[in-house]
């Protein structure tokens, strides 16, 4: 899974467990609502500042942000033969 994608996930999912819409975590982080939406279907790319923005506004870590899942961790991908 592409760094975009773990993004557009945990951020939906982070968004959701708040019990926010996409209007409210927009306005909180002080961006548009559409944008929210596109970043959750990877439509565009999110930059550092944003990331920030969006930590601040659910109460996170930017790095919880870009978190991969426990399978999917750059350990888990290498081979274990070499």
């Amino acid at each position: 899974m592409e760094i975009r994608e773990v993004f557009a996930r945990n951020l939906r999912a982070a968004r959701r467990a708040k019990g926010l819409s996409q209007e409210e975590l927009a306005h909180r982080a002080g961006i548009d609502r559409t944008y929210i939406s596109s970043l959750e279907r990877c439509v565009y790319h999110a930059s550092i500042d944003v990331l920030d923005r969006l930590a601040s506004a659910l109460d996170l870590d930017a790095a919880e942000l870009l978190k991969r899942p426990a399978a999917e961790s750059p350990a888990d991908l290498e081979d274990p033969e070499v």
